[in-house]
């Protein structure tokens, strides 16, 4: 199947790790993702706090910051190719987008030129049937 848009043979080019990251990206960047990683985290203090016997990471949670630490040391650079792609994607948009405006300039300067000759030969017509019309 050929590629139709730039947007289809941009995404058919990409390899594994660009669309892993893509998807990480969009992931770690949604609202569903904000919600459970605060909920995992209120669950992770709460049973830090009130755990009866085991208290596996106490307060100050030295685990739970390691952890975050972690994530983010993995996310950052992640995030940053997914961003790196998406300004690639908006410069061949913007180029495509060029090209397409220059050829509709083109078509429309040709119309222009098209429609300023058929006014030129109807003032010609009407200035010759005018002076018929005088001479007669």
């Amino acid at each position: 199947m050929a590629k139709n848009t730039w947007h289809e043979k941009h995404e058919s080019e990409l390899n594994f790790g660009q669309r892993l990251s893509d998807k990480i990206a969009a992931g770690m960047g949604s609202w569903k993702f904000i919600i459970w990683q605060t909920g995992v985290v209120i669950i992770w203090m709460l049973l830090n706090i009130i755990a009866f016997v085991k208290h596996w990471d106490p307060y100050p949670f030295i685990l739970l910051n390691l952890i975050f630490s972690t994530q983010a040391a993995y996310a950052a650079p992640i995030i940053m190719m997914a961003q790196n792609r998406q300004s690639q994607r908006d410069r061949i948009q913007a180029e495509n987008d060029y090209h397409t405006n220059l050829e509709a300039k083109k078509e429309i300067e040709a119309l222009q030129k098209h429609l300023s000759k058929i006014e030129t030969e109807k003032l010609d017509k009407i200035i010759h049937l005018l002076q018929q019309k005088n001479k007669s």
